[in-house]
Parts: structure tokens; C-alpha cells; sequence
């Protein structure tokens, strides 16, 4: 439904959920795979496990988180305008994974797109999201950041394969005319460092051949180096930004919820900006990196411990390939306690979903009878015409 843009309107956060897939591989199991070694990896990461994949895909890590989200906000899909869902690892090249969960979650009155920022993704689907709104175009949008990295790793070059880990989390976003939600956005590039963390192959320069794939250049390559001396100033710089362009004093931030990539990154961004531990949430030590999962993975664990609560001011930072960054500035307004999930409500998600799923499988054998019978006439007619003739 389309909001009303005569006032000034906010994008308020009204829903949060994540997913991990169960499946855990610690720093000790990575070390029977690649030379490396649980203190080695602690000592330069904080990394101690992360969550793989196994049966799991983009769609169905990004449909769990938004469920959850969905459940807190309590509302039914189709009040939904607008899914993005920011990720690097889509489940194909087109159509766009937001249209798979779109879909699944039984959001027809939705738009639905994805976004490709790498680790700054969903800080970037926030700001257009929130954007969205605030003009009036729509008003509940559905953000997501969902992430399969294990998937596009090189399991033997221990420089990458021990960073990242697979996960989804999402918000949903609601407008109104009361001051509060998302305050500020600040979103940054800097093409010229593109090929400091790159995936190398799969798009129009290096399309899939034999060559691409023998030399591993569908897998992350990074310059671990340069990224670290990058993330380390964009970090602080973009966190300022926000705060200042909400019009929110530094002393006055509650919680920076940073990208999780790197202990020591986090650790740096917060001496700088002369934070206190219990302003800074992390938790990189379980997960690893996500991508564009991190920062909602960790906002909604945030809510969890119970770190986050109303009137908080709060900046979601990001950073990653492109180079890119982005910041968020957030000023919290509901109560994070959550209604419990009863059986009641829960038969109701389950009768739900499991209608969504039935109707997209009706359309689908629709489609093919109606191609089937198109057929069909086309070549009845094709037959008349020629006997005409």
C-alpha cells in the first residue's frame, strides 16, 4: 500500500528475525582442511567457529530470517511493498532471489528486487528501503541480507576460507509521520579499489570456461592488507557522518552494530571513537563473516541480549568490495519484547506459508496448461489456415 507523502514520514523498525544454518565448523575442524590453526585464526580475526550451509540456499536462509520478522511485527505478507534482498551470493544470476522469497513468504502485492553492494549491501538496501518510504512510495519494505559465501570460498587458500560464514537476517520497515527509525544514511565507493576484493570471474569479463574454473577464479580473492587499512578509516569516518547528519552527538550513540569481518577491525573502530565494550556488539567470534548478513545477524542478537531498547540511538556500519561503505543512523522506538509464539499463532504461520507455497505451485501448473493449450491452437489454427489455402 502506498503512503500518504503530504508529511514527513519515518522509516521505523518494526520486525527483525535471523538465520544460521546449525551446521558449525570451529577453527580446529577448518585446520584439518587448510595449514592453519585455532590460534592462528583467533589472533588475527577473533574468529573462533562459523556457520556452513549444507542443504540450504540464499532463498531459504533470506525466507527463515524474514518469517521471523514477520512474526515479531506481526503482520500478514501481503502488507508488504517492496522486498530487496542485498547479497553476493544469489541463488541465480536472474531472477532475483528477493522474487524466490517474495514468493515463498506469500507477498503478492510486492515488489522485489536484489542488491549487490558485497558487505555494505544491507546497509545500502536499508537506505533505499527506507528512502522507499520516505517518499511516499511505499510503505512497509521487507530488507534482507543473505549470504552462502561458504559457497564461493577456496577451501585450500586459508587467507579467505577461514573468514567467512553463511547466515541471513532481516528487518521490516514501516513508515510514519512520528520522528524515529532510520534518521540518516550515508553510503561511500571507491571503484578504484575494486580489484582488492573481487570475485574474479563468473560475470560478462571473465564468463565461465574451463580456464575460469581451473584456476579457481569463481572464489574470493582478497588483499587482506589493503582491506584492513581501508576498513579501519571508512569505519570511523562513516559512523561520524551518520551521527552528524542525523544531528545526533557522538556521546548520545547507544550501540555502533558494526560489520562483522574482523575482531581487530571492530576493536579499532571503537578505541577511535572512544567507545565503551557495552556500546559495541560483537559477535564475529561465532559467526565469521557473513557479508551483508552481519550487521542485521547482529542487530537482532543485540535485541536478544537485551542491549537495545527504546529511545536508543543506534549506527549500523559497513564495509567491503568495491571498495564500498555505508552507514546507517538509527533512533529505536518499539519495545523489543515480543509477543510468544503460541501454538495457536503457530499453526496459523504454518497454515500460511503452506498456502503461499500451494497457490505459487497452482500458478506454476496454470502457466503450463495454458502454454500446453496455446499449443495446441496454435497449431489447430496453423492446420485450417493451410487447408484453406
Amino acid at each position: 500500500m502506498a503512503a500518504n507523502n503530504q508529511t514527513q514520514r519515518y522509516a521505523h523498525i518494526i520486525g527483525w528475525g535471523k538465520y544460521a544454518p546449525p551446521n558449525t565448523l570451529t577453527n580446529d575442524e577448518l585446520a584439518k582442511r587448510v595449514d592453519t590453526s585455532d590460534a592462528w585464526i583467533r589472533e588475527r580475526t577473533g574468529i573462533v567457529e562459523r556457520r556452513i550451509a549444507t542443504k540450504e540456499t540464499t532463498a531459504t536462509l533470506a525466507l527463515y530470517a524474514a518469517q521471523d520478522a514477520l512474526e515479531v511485527a506481526d503482520i500478514d505478507p501481503k502488507e508488504i511493498d517492496l522486498v530487496i534482498v542485498a547479497t553476493s551470493t544469489p541463488e541465480y544470476v536472474f531472477p532475483a532471489t528477493a522474487s524466490i522469497v517474495q514468493d515463498q513468504l506469500g507477498a503478492e502485492n510486492a515488489g522485489a528486487f536484489d542488491l549487490s553492494a558485497a558487505c555494505s549491501g544491507f546497509v545500502y538496501a536499508l537506505s533505499v528501503g527506507a528512502g522507499m518510504i520516505r517518499s511516499g512510495q511505499h510503505n512497509t519494505v521487507l530488507v534482507i541480507g543473505a549470504e552462502t559465501f561458504s559457497r564461493i570460498v577456496n577451501w585450500k587458500d586459508r587467507a579467505t576460507c577461514v573468514l567467512f560464514g553463511d547466515g541471513a537476517g532481516a528487518l521490516l520497515l514501516r513508515g510514519s509521520p512520528h520522528y524515529g527509525g532510520v534518521l540518516s544514511t550515508v553510503l561511500g565507493s571507491d571503484g578504484s579499489g575494486s580489484e582488492l576484493l573481487i570475485v574474479p570471474a563468473g560475470g560478462s569479463k571473465n564468463p565461465a570456461s574451463l580456464e575460469t574454473v581451473m584456476n579457481n577464479m569463481h572464489t574470493v580473492k582478497m588483499n587482506g592488507r589493503e582491506v584492513y587499512r581501508f576498513a579501519t578509516r571508512v569505519m570511523v569516518d562513516a559512523t561520524k557522518q551518520a551521527l552528524q547528519k542525523a544531528n545526533v552527538p557522538l556521546e548520545e550513540l547507544d550501540m555502533l552494530i558494526p560489520h562483522q569481518a574482523n575482531a581487530r577491525i571492530i576493536d579499532y573502530a571503537a578505541k577511535s571513537l572512544h567507545l565503551p565494550p557495552e556500546k559495541v556488539f560483537q559477535n564475529v567470534e561465532h559467526y565469521g563473516n557473513t557479508s551483508a548478513a552481519s550487521i542485521p545477524i547482529a542487530l537482532v542478537e543485540a535485541i536478544e541480549a537485551k542491549r537495545v531498547h527504546p529511545g536508543d540511538h543506534l549506527v549500523m556500519v559497513g564495509f567491503g568490495g568495491g571498495l564500498s561503505w555505508g552507514s546507517c543512523a538509527v533512533q529505536w522506538t518499539i519495545p523489543t519484547v515480543t509477543r510468544p509464539m503460541t501454538p495457536q499463532r503457530a499453526a496459523q504461520s504454518r497454515l500460511r506459508y503452506r498456502w503461499s507455497n500451494f497457490k505459487s505451485f497452482g500458478h506454476r501448473v496454470l502457466r503450463r496448461v495454458d502454454s500446453g493449450v496455446s499449443k495446441v491452437l496454435d497449431r489447430l489454427e496453423g492446420e485450417n489456415n493451410g487447408n484453406g489455402a
